[in-house]
């Protein structure tokens, strides 16, 4: 009787270590990804204008950045040193968890008004709602200072992790980019 208790005991054992290990795992990604909340904020609403929303960005972007900022493909001493605290595969799963989290809303959003020139050619990425979508980030509703910032550091080439951004905002005058970023943010 004894000598049929212990392989049910042990597969027992052995179901119960398979059941909680991918919980296990999900809290120690949520562990590392704890000082995150730092800038982006424990509610999803960063500390500052000038860093962004990351809470229910799209899983494709936010994987993208993560695997940019850790090759040096697009700077910020920050999230550089960051980045390389994960694992490459936990990439994904880090961008999963944050795409999971409700957009936080926002409190200060203005009308929006008319949309501006030079957003039809946007929407092919973002959508036609900018909230994003393959492969692009969600922007409504992300904070004028992040967004004019991003633009101008495409349009000079200080930020060269796509391309396509580069020469779409290369060919926005500042006036153009300025308005849209307001527009976008106001959405």
């Amino acid at each position: 009787m004894t000598k049929n208790r212990f392989p049910m005991m042990f597969g027992a054992l052995a179901f119960v270590a398979w059941a909680i290990a991918p919980a296990s795992a999900q809290n120690a990604l949520e562990a590392k990804l704890q000082p995150c909340n730092t800038c982006h904020g424990q509610d999803g609403k960063p500390i500052n204008a000038t860093t962004p929303i990351i809470w229910g960005q799209t899983t494709a972007f936010m994987t993208k950045q993560l695997h940019d900022f850790r090759s040096a493909d697009r700077a910020s001493d920050i999230m550089a040193a960051f980045s390389k605290t994960l694992q490459q595969e936990e990439l994904r799963p880090a961008a999963v968890y944050f795409s999971m989290k409700t957009w936080p809303a926002n409190a200060t959003a203005a009308a929006a008004g008319p949309e501006p020139e030079g957003t039809a050619v946007c929407k092919a990425c973002h959508q036609n709602d900018f909230k994003g979508g393959l492969p692009a980030p969600r922007l409504a509703g992300q904070s004028y200072q992040y967004l004019i910032n991003q633009m101008n550091q495409f349009a000079d080439g200080r930020r060269t992790n796509n391309m396509d951004m580069i020469k779409l905002m290369q060919e926005l005058s500042p006036a153009q980019r300025d308005a849209i970023a307001k527009y976008l943010a106001a959405l």
